[in-house]
């Protein structure tokens, strides 16, 4: 976070109450879909990751892990970091080394993101690279990722 930022805490909230508990029967549902399991430990960190209120570090992750404060061991978030992202429910952010959750009932898509420079929140937009991949396609590449990340002031830190 940038020592410029003096706009009130919250500007970027994560999920609470009723908009969690919606996200996480969600995901249970789509894993029952394909046949995939939640289990505790998945779902607890993808709540971990749908409460933040900015991009979280495994480390982060690792320490808020425990319900009475004690951490996770380091490969139980990790193998279900690696979960979370195979299904489409979290996205991480390359050059913050964080990760960020995804939209869980929607379609699957590309993503990209707006991370601010000031208050480090980051923001999923989906952008059109429907030009490149065509022109991809015909060098005959076939894309498997896309990473874009444009760093810049979100509204609430251009506001101050």
């Amino acid at each position: 976070m940038g020592t410029e930022c003096h706009h009130a805490d919250g500007a970027h909230p994560g999920l609470k109450g009723q908009a969690l508990l919606h996200a996480l029967t969600a995901a249970e549902s789509r894993c029952v879909a394909t046949q995939e399991r939640l289990t505790g430990p998945r779902r607890r960190v993808l709540e971990l990751l749908l409460e933040a209120d900015a991009p979280q570090k495994a480390y982060d992750l690792i320490a808020a892990f425990g319900a009475h404060g004690e951490p996770a061991k380091p490969p139980t978030v990790y193998r279900a970091l690696e979960f979370l992202e195979r299904l489409g429910f979290a996205h991480r952010i390359e050059s913050l080394n964080a990760y960020v959750p995804c939209r869980i009932d929607g379609p699957e898509h590309r993503a990209a993101f707006l991370i601010c420079d000031c208050c480090g929140a980051a923001e999923e937009f989906e952008p059109d690279f429907s030009s490149q991949l065509a022109a991809a396609e015909r060098a005959g590449y076939q894309v498997s990722t896309i990473t874009l990340e444009a760093r810049g002031r979100c509204a609430a830190c251009r506001a101050d």
